[in-house]
């Protein structure tokens, strides 16, 4: 087979675990580890929080059997979710969350029709891989859910994080 013959080698969006290159800089360097990423899907309407892995490839519970536009028009009357990225750090004292960015998603199964921004949705995990924390545009109650849930899943992990995801996710108590 000569080189016009050969299928080119194709590269594709790879999650790995640890550092598949050992430090060698060949094929593969900057490939990401979502290693330390989850994915937290929030039932605004239920009250509930929940870690579904399945959303790293958008085909979690919650997303199977629907299909998603940019427009809400096409899920209007559906069930609002949020889908939070939370990235966990280690400092001296143990793991903390470290990024937690939300994005918006509407859910109508009736209509098998959804609404999300899967730009939106990439671009928030990346940030929340980068340490930032995006939570402002989610309103008080899934506010009060997710750090409800982050303090549950791991009380220490949510003591050691950042002052600004406390604040962020403070709420009055009028809700």
């Amino acid at each position: 087979m000569t080189n016009e013959e050969k299928p080119k080698q194709k590269l594709s969006f790879t999650i790995i675990k640890d550092d598949p290159t050992d430090g060698h800089g060949g094929f593969g360097i900057g490939s990401l580890s979502l290693e330390n990423v989850s994915p937290v899907i929030i039932d605004v309407e239920e009250g509930v929080a929940r870690i579904e892995i399945g959303a790293m490839h958008a085909r979690s519970d919650t997303e199977r059997g629907i299909k998603f536009t940019t427009s809400r028009a096409d899920s209007e009357g559906g069930k609002p979710y949020w889908l939070v990225w939370v990235t966990i750090d280690f400092k001296e004292e143990g793991p903390y969350y470290a990024g937690v960015t939300a994005c918006e998603m509407v859910v109508n199964r009736e209509k098998r029709r959804g609404y999300k921004i899967l730009a939106d949705h990439v671009n928030k995990m990346d940030k929340s891989m980068k340490r930032q924390i995006i939570v402002e545009q989610m309103d008080d109650r899934s506010k009060r859910i997710l750090a409800e849930f982050l303090s549950g899943h791991n009380q220490e992990m949510w003591d050691r994080s950042e002052p600004k995801l406390h604040a962020d996710l403070e709420v009055s108590d009028n809700i």
